[in-house]
């Protein structure tokens, strides 16, 4: 079942290219990695994959609901929480999984929800497939390695039950151990039956994830990814007739 669809996308704006001519289609149970160079667009286009992020260009199609992992600037750890409170904070917000819903939502998140009173964190890490995950749940968010947010971020993304989850830069600060961590983490949660979409540099020798080279980027200066970032820059999407 494909879950999300791109033909042909892209963003402009007045300052030009974001990202162009992608075109992307990922299933139920597949991992995809969007790699490139800082700049090149990927974040964005992960965003706009999830719903997160404008288009102009192109047609984007996607079924059922998608979740974020870390997204620097956008999705990040609450300083002040730890990773157990974070969970906790999630699930509380989640509440039930609503009776009709059941049968679309993967079972691990359902008995993660069913279980917080118990062991947030235990139900949680374990729903996710993430048991050997090198994650402490008295730590606080502001002391959390790179890695540990990717894992966190994951870890909160699943308990919603999405089709889709994305993460941005996984490989961002992590040393190879961590890297080929992170990728087997990732095609844990695609073997679950989510469709997986992360972005990095590159993709970890070995790793099973379609792999998607975003061109060089056309903007100056960093990359222009975040709703905050199109605050202060120009990312006017461009009117065409």
């Amino acid at each position: 079942m494909k879950i999300v669809e791109a033909n042909g996308l892209g963003l402009r704006t007045r300052r030009g290219w974001v990202y162009q001519d992608v075109d992307l289609s990922a299933e139920a149970g597949e991992l995809h990695a969007l790699t490139g160079p800082p700049g090149s667009g990927r974040t964005s286009l992960l965003l706009a994959l999830a719903g997160r992020f404008p288009h102009t260009h192109g047609e984007l199609r996607r079924r059922g609901p998608a979740a974020l992992g870390q997204v620097a600037g956008v999705h990040e750890p609450d300083p002040t929480l730890t990773v157990a409170e974070h969970i906790q904070e999630r699930l509380l917000l989640l509440g039930p999984v609503p009776r009709r819903r059941r049968q679309l939502v993967p079972v691990a998140a359902v008995r993660a929800r069913r279980a917080y009173r118990r062991d947030a964190f235990a139900a949680a890490i374990a729903g996710a497939g993430f048991t050997d995950a090198p994650l402490d749940p008295d730590r606080y968010g502001r002391d959390l390695t790179p890695v540990e947010r990717q894992v966190l971020g994951l870890v909160l993304a699943s308990l919603s039950g999405p089709n889709l989850i994305v993460a941005d830069d996984v490989d961002a600060g992590a040393d190879a151990p961590e890297r080929a961590w992170i990728w087997t983490a990732l095609s844990r949660l695609a073997d679950q039956g989510y469709a997986v979409v992360a972005s990095a540099r590159a993709v970890e020798p070995g790793a099973t994830a379609i792999t998607h080279r975003i061109g060089d980027p056309t903007l100056p200066g960093p990359a222009l990814v975040a709703p905050r970032a199109a605050a202060e820059a120009d990312l006017t999407p461009e009117v065409t007739a």
